[in-house]
């Protein structure tokens, strides 16, 4: 999967380029029960200490986890698409996560 271009003016001040619309997000990404939901939650309230992903095949790590980061800082959608869509996104970038909370 592909990654939108993302500056580091994106991830400073936040943006929603390549956030895909509510309407389009699975069901269970808006339930927030997926280890995607679990970790945009612990990531973004608390932060993390540490964070051990993998990438699909093809999917470039660094571009992905900008892009996450960029959705993340992002004042712009409702809370509830943010973290829908991030968690979705994730699931479609990275194979496995593992993480400890900060």
């Amino acid at each position: 999967m592909k990654t939108p271009n993302i500056s580091d003016l994106d991830v400073a001040f936040g943006t929603v380029k390549g956030l895909p619309d509510y309407a389009s997000i699975p069901e269970e990404f808006k339930r927030g029960n997926t280890k995607w939901n679990k970790l945009f939650s612990a990531w973004f309230y608390g932060g993390l200490k540490s964070l051990k992903i993998a990438p699909h095949e093809g999917v470039d790590k660094a571009a992905a986890l900008k892009h996450i980061k960029a959705l993340m800082a992002s004042w712009e959608p409702k809370h509830e698409h943010k973290e829908a869509g991030v968690a979705y996104l994730m699931s479609k970038y990275f194979a496995d996560v593992e993480w400890e909370r900060a």
